[in-house]
């Protein structure tokens, strides 16, 4: 497997082509706007396609890395998607945090065409994109995840097989809503903290390596201290994830329902763009 085609160069998507571009990869690359990329296509030894197609066509490999359901729906099927432009035998693998139902369906579609294809979303948010060290979480049959992890292991440190199509999409809902419940804990305590007149960076310190302690408290509340509201991931993508969570049926989510409540209020004000750190600002605005 030498050949990649990349679609959808976002935030994470452009440290994930590196990685793969490190391991040796020949990466192709699409986005849906070129002018946003020309920094990354300056510095970076991809070939830039026009279309879905024409980056899908003939590569080992086609993984995709875009924002919502609709946008994965789009990209895969219909004359100009990837189900109809990979060639018989090649690796799809969606990275898109999206529906385990639309994953079990692409896979179905791609296995009626000769087609391999794995859900395999990711954790970790920009700072494992850069690093390499993304948990990723891998749903199809278990041989072609087995042919594709160097793939993933020049993406990822942590990576698991979760079992047939879907599971990685399921694997991710639970990661999002244990996600949801310690992010909103990390601005309850900061908000205290703040209350009480007690110093930001002592308050992390202190209880940041003890039982209190997660890759929320470590990486978002320092940025949270400073304000510091740029998009490792997206907030209106978390309240996409925790959407197709709460869709899945099965047991009341409580915890899930209200922060996904406080993230809805703040997207309403127009802050759907800033990072999942922002969600301090329901606390200090209320």
């Amino acid at each position: 497997m030498k050949t990649v085609g990349f679609i959808g160069v976002g935030v994470m998507g452009r440290s994930m082509v590196r990685n793969l571009l490190g391991a040796g990869y020949e990466v192709a690359v699409y986005s849906r706007t070129k002018a946003k990329l020309t920094d990354f296509l300056a510095e970076n030894e991809v070939r830039w396609c026009d279309s879905v197609a024409e980056c899908a066509k003939g590569r080992d490999a086609v993984i995709t890395m875009v924002g919502y359901p609709k946008d994965v729906e789009q990209v895969y099927f219909g004359g100009e998607g990837i189900l109809a432009a990979a060639k018989a035998g090649a690796y799809l693998i969606d990275m898109t945090t999206t529906d385990p139902k639309l994953a079990v369906r692409i896979s179905q579609e791609g296995k009626q065409r000769g087609l391999r294809v794995l859900d395999a979303p990711v954790s970790g948010g920009d700072t494992g994109a850069k690093n390499g060290t993304l948990s990723i979480m891998v749903g199809g049959a278990e041989a072609d995840y087995k042919a594709c992890l160097p793939l993933f292991e020049a993406m990822g440190k942590q990576v698991v097989y979760e079992g047939p199509a879907g599971a990685g999409q399921h694997t991710k809902m639970a990661n999002q809503i244990a996600i949801s419940g310690t992010i909103a804990g990390v601005c309850e305590a900061l908000a205290y903290a703040e209350h009480a007149g007690l110093e930001p960076d002592k308050l992390l310190a202190s209880i940041s390596k003890g039982a209190a302690g997660s890759w929320q408290m470590e990486n978002l509340m320092p940025k949270m201290v400073k304000e510091d509201y740029a998009p490792g991931f997206f907030l209106k993508h978390f309240i996409k994830d925790m959407k197709i969570a709460q869709s899945q049926g099965g047991p009341a989510l409580p915890v899930l329902e209200r922060v996904c409540a406080m993230y809805g209020d703040l997207e309403a004000e127009g802050m759907g763009d800033l990072g999942t750190q922002a969600l301090i600002r329901h606390y200090r605005e209320s």
